[in-house]
């Protein structure tokens, strides 16, 4: 029992390290009463097989089946459900007499962070994870960075500092910000020497890293910032260049994101 309670100890508290600065912005509330429903089951749909990755890759334990890491990420789904209706509750968000529809849009709307958080609440918080045991692939690399984006995105998406950065910038901050976006992800996994890091070969030239991990990373990041933005419905009455312009300023933060999880996953 009392390993029970400690897995589950430490789901919760990473589901509430990782989705408190969500739960407690105004824009999430918001939201949760705004978007579209069908979006929001899309990003729950969305999420699932990510969960399912993360259970496989740094999941409450060392799994055997892919059937194991279901369980795990619809138990992961469970405990973010938990955490944020808890906690929406305590802060007074969740009022008696709200509309069914509300709650469940608001709670919705926190339960996908706070389960990445769950999964990754383990491997963070506890002593005995067990991160790194899996072999690396090139499409694992590029789903953990997939990962990062989403939970970085997830967290300023929703702001409305987005959309005001995006209408200050102009063409030419958009054409700096992108490579100085890719520059920035590559030195945090190649150059930094952070913990985590990974040294280029001296028979790997530095093309070849840059190509196949941070161009396509960022343009991971761009595909998620974009699906983000959309499911908020960001889009929404804005011209293509608009949008283009909010999907390079959201890239940035998710594109650090990517290469911050490479680190710590």
């Amino acid at each position: 029992m009392r390993p029970l309670l400690v897995g589950f100890g430490r789901a919760f508290g990473g589901a509430l390290v990782f989705s408190l600065p969500m739960l407690m912005t105004m824009e999430m509330w918001q939201l949760g009463f705004t978007v579209e429903r069908w979006r929001l089951l899309i990003l729950m749909l969305v999420s699932v097989p990510l969960l399912v990755f993360l259970s496989r890759y740094c999941g409450f334990e060392k799994t055997r089946h892919w059937a194991e890491d279901v369980r795990d990420a619809f138990i992961a789904l469970g405990i973010g459900l938990l955490s944020s209706s808890v906690v929406l509750t305590l802060l007074a968000i969740l009022e008696p007499g709200m509309p069914p529809s509300e709650i469940v849009g608001k709670i919705a709307m926190q339960t996908v962070p706070a389960a990445l958080g769950a999964l990754l609440g383990r491997s963070q918080l506890g002593r005995d994870g067990h991160v790194g045991e899996q072999e690396e692939t090139y499409g694992g690399e590029l789903l953990v960075m997939a990962v990062g984006a989403l939970f970085l995105g997830l967290n300023v998406a929703p702001t409305e500092e987005m959309l005001l950065i995006s209408l200050k910038m102009t063409a030419l901050h958009c054409l700096l910000l992108v490579p100085i976006s890719m520059l920035i992800m590559h030195a945090f996994v190649y150059a930094a020497a952070f913990k985590g890091g990974t040294e280029i070969g001296p028979e790997t030239p530095w093309w070849s890293a840059f190509l196949r991990f941070t161009v396509v990373g960022y343009l991971v990041a761009l595909a998620v910032s974009a699906y983000v933005l959309w499911t908020f419905g960001r889009f929404d009455g804005l011209e293509v260049a608009k949008a283009l312009r909010i999907v390079v300023v959201l890239a940035f933060p998710a594109a650090v994101g990517a290469a911050a999880a490479r680190l710590i996953l």
